[in-house]
């Protein structure tokens, strides 16, 4: 998992979007460190930069809030 960044408290928009992704999709380094997932999970801020990956959906949300963003589904 990566570092979640932080953005500044002048940022209005506290929404994060958390999508599905396929492991295969990843570069090779990344797949490395997730051996048997055929998916893992994207946060990603409104921009559409990823701020961390994760290995389900129930902990993208957990951590996008722990966060206090405001996690939205995106299929």
């Amino acid at each position: 998992m990566t570092d979640f960044p932080s953005l500044t408290d002048e940022s209005p928009n506290r929404i994060v979007y958390v999508r599905s992704m396929k492991t295969s999709e990843l570069p090779e380094a990344l797949q490395a460190q997730a051996p048997g997932l055929d998916h893992i999970y994207s946060i990603h801020s409104p921009d559409g930069s990823v701020l961390a990956l994760v290995s389900d959906r129930a902990q993208a949300f957990v951590v996008a809030r722990q966060n206090e963003f405001s996690p939205v589904s995106v299929h």
